[in-house]
């Protein structure tokens, strides 16, 4: 496996099992994921929430069970952010979302296994154009994934805010009458969904930004005001982990540009 680009502000996270223990409900209340019973999964969150998102995912995978969520999550969350090289970075979805679904059989009560599966596809499907994506049935998959997501698990705000922002790009890209008979994409439901990700989850810095994306998409520059605030209330977020300390710089990105 090549060497994965490193967390740029390795060092500044430091958890280890006791510690992540104290903080795990705060640092998932986004994807609601159960504290692993299992030592070996628990260190694999540790690498995760650390910033060390390579060994993590080979941990996770040594483990096995639970420990492919965190494998998952570790691959999503690097090609997201991190990854330069465009192909390995759709490889990398693909690899997310063929374990995902491998999880899905083996763990059908799993919500993260679903909800993977759809950021995966979701982020692959960016990557490739949303246009294409949808000719391709991707966007049946995402959508069917978090709504079987919600299902298992009504409150996974992360599942809120993909869902959201998936009714706010296929409206975004075919219009709203087309993306509502062929893909069920409504304007009410994608703005409901950004409310309640926010309500589960408030303190989300990438529930802010994708809610400030989506509100301009679904509603145009009239909310232009409202989108900068959101994006401001995420940069000056304190992130508490490797993952949300990327959101908060992407927020901070944006808002030089």
């Amino acid at each position: 496996m090549a060497k994965w680009t490193a967390f740029p502000h390795a060092g500044d996270y430091a958890f280890d099992a006791a510690s992540l223990k104290k903080s795990w409900a705060r640092l998932h209340q986004g994807d609601c994921e159960p504290l692993p019973k299992d030592a070996a999964v628990l260190q694999a969150w540790v690498l995760f929430h650390n910033g060390d998102f390579q060994k993590a995912l080979e941990a996770g995978l040594k483990a096995g069970g639970d420990g492919i969520t965190v494998a998952n999550k570790a691959t999503g969350i690097y090609a997201n952010y991190l990854e330069t090289k465009e192909k390995t970075k759709l490889e990398m979805f693909m690899e997310v979302a063929e374990r995902a679904e491998a999880q899905q059989k083996a763990d059908p009560k799993n919500a993260n296994a679903y909800y993977w599966q759809a950021y995966a596809l979701g982020r692959y499907g960016q990557g490739i154009s949303v246009a294409k994506a949808l000719a391709q049935g991707l966007g049946t998959k995402v959508k069917n994934a978090l709504e079987q997501t919600i299902k298992l698990q009504p409150k996974h705000a992360d599942a809120h805010i993909a869902l959201a922002a998936f009714h706010a790009e296929v409206i975004d890209k075919v219009g709203s009458l087309i993306g509502g008979m062929t893909y069920g994409a409504k304007k009410d439901t994608g703005l409901n969904l950004f409310k309640e990700a926010l309500k589960l989850n408030p303190t989300s810095a990438i529930a802010m930004i994708e809610h400030a994306n989506g509100m301009v998409m679904l509603e145009g520059d009239k909310k232009m005001k409202d989108a900068t605030k959101l994006y401001e209330h995420a940069a000056a977020s304190k992130p508490l982990d490797a993952m949300e300390r990327l959101d908060v710089e992407m927020a901070k990105a944006e808002l030089e540009d």
